[in-house]
Order: structure tokens, then sequence, then C-alpha cells
């Protein structure tokens, strides 16, 4: 049933009323479900009891309990705002009864378990949508629910490496330091939850539309060749499968970080005006041989170390005040705590804070990046403590609610 639009008035997030049964754990599964929740959707997070989420172990560093012990992972706190959380042992048919039962009053049902490896508790897509036709059961796994490789687990980082993406990240061969390198974050991961939550949201309309559930198939694997953009499209033209590069970049130059006399500065040209803006700001000539972009490619072992000798004699905030009068992108490499310093950031709330009673601070996350102007993002509730929902919701689940 489509929400009224009386609904949308109280501001409760766009996707109020929607109701979300959240099997998954680490970071995938859980990192769809937050873009959920975030949205407004009611996010049901079905734990082991006395275990809970693996991340709440994944520490340090660790929040601290108000009398003073370790608390959750901070690794946890990342992907979990906004969700109940419910302590359920599925291995138990009592368990997985009671999850069968939440699943005939949900829209979504999200999961990361091997391929198959819920069939025998009756929590498979086919056992719930036998029970609730309409649901929309999302399914996130290392390759698949078919195909030869379907039955291995996959991690991030295995397939950061066997998805391509650790061949084109890191210094180029014969450079120091030179060896195919993960990215600093699990982005296989995050794609994935990403992924996972559009694909989710396209078949709720679907369902809203015919009342007709789907199973939604999100693999790592599938994800991470999307994720190789025109890296892949660069192979699938070229026939030439791309190489590790460093901080370079494959079809453009220059766009790379140059040094100055405190730290590093990243330069982005991205079209021939911009070239030539650079050059009038740095006092170098525009040379034929590096015109146009094509060429510029070419020749970027020549160009680069003409655009460095100028940048070496200028302050970051120098150049980057010179660059940005002249319209030339650019921006600071920062650390971590230098990213929620920046006035940009500070301006636009990027920094979620709050609080949780069994913890001794406060508890702060990352912002979601979308912004609705009509139904906003809302940050309702904090990463819960285990179990902390267990009785309202089975509660309400008996009462018929």
């Amino acid at each position: 049933m489509t929400p009224s639009p009386a609904i949308y008035e109280t501001a409760c997030g766009p996707l109020h009323g929607v109701r979300v049964l959240d099997l998954s754990r680490v970071l995938a599964g859980p990192w769809a479900t937050q873009t959920l929740a975030d949205l407004g959707a009611e996010v049901i997070k079905i734990e082991r009891p006395g275990a809970g989420d693996d991340t709440r172990h994944w520490g340090p560093p660790f929040t601290t309990t108000a009398d003073g012990a370790p608390g959750d992972a901070a690794y946890f706190l990342c992907a979990n705002r906004g969700k109940k959380s419910v302590a359920l042992d599925i291995a138990r048919p009592e368990g997985a009864e009671a999850v069968r039962r939440l699943a005939a009053t949900c829209d979504v049902v999200v999961e990361n378990f091997k391929t198959g490896g819920l069939k025998k508790y009756g929590l498979d897509y086919a056992s719930l949508a036998a029970i609730n036709p309409r649901l929309v059961y999302c399914s996130i796994t290392g390759f698949g629910q078919d195909g030869p490789d379907a039955p291995r687990a996959g991690y991030d980082y295995m397939i950061q490496a066997m998805g391509g993406l650790m061949s084109i990240t890191g210094q180029p061969d014969g450079a120091p330091g030179a060896e195919p390198m993960k990215v600093g974050v699990a982005v296989v991961d995050l794609f994935t939850g990403l992924y996972a939550s559009n694909a989710i949201l396209a078949a709720l309309w679907h369902a809203r539309a015919t009342g007709e559930g789907q199973h939604v198939d999100i693999a790592l694997f599938d994800v991470q060749a999307a994720m190789l953009a025109n890296q892949a499209t660069n192979y699938f033209v070229s026939g030439a499968a791309p190489t590790r590069m460093g901080n370079a970049h494959p079809n453009l130059a220059p766009y790379q970080p140059f040094a100055c006399s405190d730290g590093m500065v990243i330069i982005a040209v991205g079209n021939d005006g911009q070239f030539r803006a650079l050059c009038g700001a740095l006092g170098l000539e525009v040379e034929d041989r590096f015109a146009t972009n094509a060429l510029r490619v070419a020749e970027r072992e020549a160009l680069g170390p003409l655009i460095a000798a100028k940048t070496a004699g200028f302050t970051m905030q120098g150049l980057m005040q010179a660059l940005e009068a002249a319209g030339v992108p650019c921006g600071p490499v920062n650390t971590i705590d230098q990213v929620f310093a920046e006035p940009q950031a500070i301006h636009r709330g990027l920094m979620v804070e709050q609080t949780r009673a069994d913890l001794a601070g406060p508890i702060r996350t990352v912002a979601s990046p979308i912004r609705l102007s009509k139904t906003p993002v809302r940050y309702d509730a904090p990463p819960p403590k285990l179990g902390q929902d267990t009785e309202d919701v089975l509660s309400d689940l008996m009462s018929g609610d």
C-alpha cells in the first residue's frame, strides 16, 4: 500500500512505513540497511544472543561503557545507526520461527549468509515468499546465487584482489614499494551496500505497484567488476589490461598530487582550458607538445617534473589560492582528522553525534551524504546495544501488531 501524502508532512523520512528485517552482519548488508534506516525505514537487526554482529568485537578502538568497561567496537558503530537490535538464535527452532513471523510483517529482508545457508532454517527466499508474497528479499554474497563460485565465501580484501582493483592500485612496477595494494577502506563492501539499497528500492517500487515481491541477488564480485568503470572499458577498447600507475590517472594529465613546501596538493586538470589556466598560474609556457589532453597523457613523464618544479616553491595554501583564482580544481591531501575540521565539513554537518544510556560518552558517526529537500534524512537512534529491543519487538509480534 502506498503511504498517503500526509505521512510525509510529519518529516518521518521518505521510507516511513517500510519495515526491514536485517539478517546481515559485518559491513555490506549493514551498510545497505543503515541507508534505509537513515531514510526512515524501521530496521530490525537480528543478532546472535551474547555475541551479536561480529563487528561489535572488531577493535580496538572500543567505546567505553558507563562503568568504564570496553563497549562496542567503533567498527560496529559505522554501519548500524537507526536500527533495533533483537537477539535471537536462528539455529533454534523457536528462534527461526520468530524470524519467520517477523518476516511476515516486513517489506524487506536483507541477508548475507553463504548461498543456500538459510534454507535449513526455513528462512530462504522461497520459504519466506510463501508466507509473504510481497517480500523484497535481498541476498548479499561473495559470488552470487549461481555459477561455479556460488558456494564460496567472499570477503572484501579477496574480492579487491580477485576483481582487479588491486592490480590497478599502488605504485607501478619498478618504483619503490611497488606491489598490488588494497584501498584503505572496504570499498567493495561499501559499494555492494549501496548497490543493494538501490536494488531494494527498485524492487519495493515494483512491489508497491503490483503486490509482487522478488529475490534481489547482489554479489561482491559482480560489484567489484562494475566498479572498474572506465578502467574496464579502457581494456575493452584497447585490448590491454590497465596496470598500476601510482597516483597518476590513466586517461588525464596532470591529475595527481604535487609537493609544496609543506605538504601535498592534488591538481585535477579535466580539460585543455584548465591546463592553460594552470600554466598561467604557475608561470609555465603552454607548449605545443602539451596542448591537448591526449598529448599530455602521452608526455606525462616530461610534464610532471615541469609542474613539480613550480609547485615546490609554494606553500599548500598559497598554491591552492592561486589555482582556485585561476579556476583550476585542486585540494589538499588531508588526514582524517583534517577532513572533519574542514569548514565545508562543519557547514554540511558531516559528523553526527548521538548518545546511548549505557555508554560514557557520545557516539559519533559520519552523516549520510543524501540531501533531500522535502523529506530529509533523520538520525533518530544511535547504533543499538545488543538485544536492547528484543522484548519490545517480540511482544509486539505476539500481540499481532
